[in-house]
């Protein structure tokens, strides 16, 4: 028997309480030093480290292959678009055979201004996108969660997911993501849920990014969802009401802390970068951000063990202890 969504229709707005929360969280940790400096912890299973197509400027398949093989990622994550070439499965194996680069993840066509790409059905589009990872050797797929204007799609999607990853055989990792803003309410335009703590996924994607806009702890969510997550998109924002996808540890959020954390915790999944590269005009100030990303995912995952620690650094923090589903280890208090 399959499993049925935890949550019931939700209001549609709710007061806006996310700038708070951020602000909340940030005192938190600005007053508790909780990244063991002096250790070096490492996952006791493979952690991948991948690039995002969308954070490569153009976002060409090409480009982010070169530009992964050229700052030492192990592979990509390349997001379906209106471009042909993102579902190309000749050019994606024949450049992942000259790079030696893993095809880590697909990003499924789901955000709102791909609303009919692979197909108008969306759970068509999801088997199609599935089936596309098959090809290129990538076993996850990164998706968005319905909005509510979706039908069917949205009232059925903990159960759909569920039975399009058993048919496929490819992990549908749903992602984490953000209530919209109108003045002083919360639009709740995701359905079920923007917040995947309130549904029963097998299979979880965490972006810090969104996190940051949705005012969420991110140490105390990856601890909550430690057994489902399988997807981590690493960038980081400062709490504004945008989408800021920021180099890590360029924002207010604890992604130092909660890398630590999984590699303290011997997680076993993919952390790819996806910053935002498109409004830098330098080639060079692009890459550097690139190569920023990834030295910060090796330094804080212990994939570097002779790297220093950066103790100026506000976010070199991590919890010294796993949070449990009831608890709220590295949380306010």
């Amino acid at each position: 028997m399959s499993k049925k969504s935890k949550s019931q229709r939700k209001v549609l707005t709710t007061k806006n309480s996310a700038r708070s929360n951020s602000k909340r969280h940030k005192e938190y940790f600005d007053k508790h030093d909780v990244y063991e400096k002096d250790a070096h912890h490492v996952s006791d299973n493979r952690i991948r480290l991948g690039l995002s197509s969308s954070s490569v400027s153009p976002m060409t398949v090409e480009e982010t292959f070169t530009q992964a093989a050229k700052h030492g990622y192990d592979g990509v994550e390349i997001m379906v678009t209106h471009n042909t070439e993102t579902r190309d499965v000749d050019l994606i194996n024949g450049l992942a055979g000259d790079t030696g680069l893993d095809v880590i993840s697909l990003h499924a066509p789901t955000l709102l201004f791909l609303p009919r790409v692979l197909h108008k059905d969306h759970w068509e589009k999801l088997r199609i996108t599935a089936n596309l990872a098959k090809a290129v050797g990538a076993d996850t797929v990164v998706l968005h969660p319905p909005f509510r204007w979706q039908g069917e799609y949205a009232l059925g999607f903990v159960d759909g997911v569920r039975q399009v990853a058993q048919e496929t055989g490819v992990r549908l990792a749903v992602e984490n993501m953000y209530p919209w803003r109108a003045g002083l309410r919360e639009i709740q335009v995701y359905y079920p849920d923007w917040n995947p703590l309130d549904e029963d996924y097998d299979d979880l994607t965490f972006d810090f990014s969104h996190a940051s806009t949705a005012g969420m702890n991110a140490l105390e969510t990856v601890g909550e969802i430690f057994d489902q997550l399988r997807h981590v998109h690493l960038t980081d924002g400062a709490g504004s009401l945008k989408d800021e996808h920021l180099v890590p540890g360029e924002g207010t959020m604890p992604v130092a802390e909660t890398l630590q954390y999984l590699a303290k915790h011997n997680w076993q999944g993919d952390v790819v970068v996806e910053v935002n590269t498109r409004f830098v005009r330098r080639q060079a100030a692009r890459e550097k951000m690139l190569a920023d990303s990834i030295a910060f995912a090796r330094e804080h995952l212990g994939l570097d063990a002779d790297t220093r620690r950066r103790n100026a650094h506000s976010h070199t923090r991590t919890s010294e202890h796993k949070p449990s589903r009831s608890g709220r280890a590295g949380a306010e208090s």
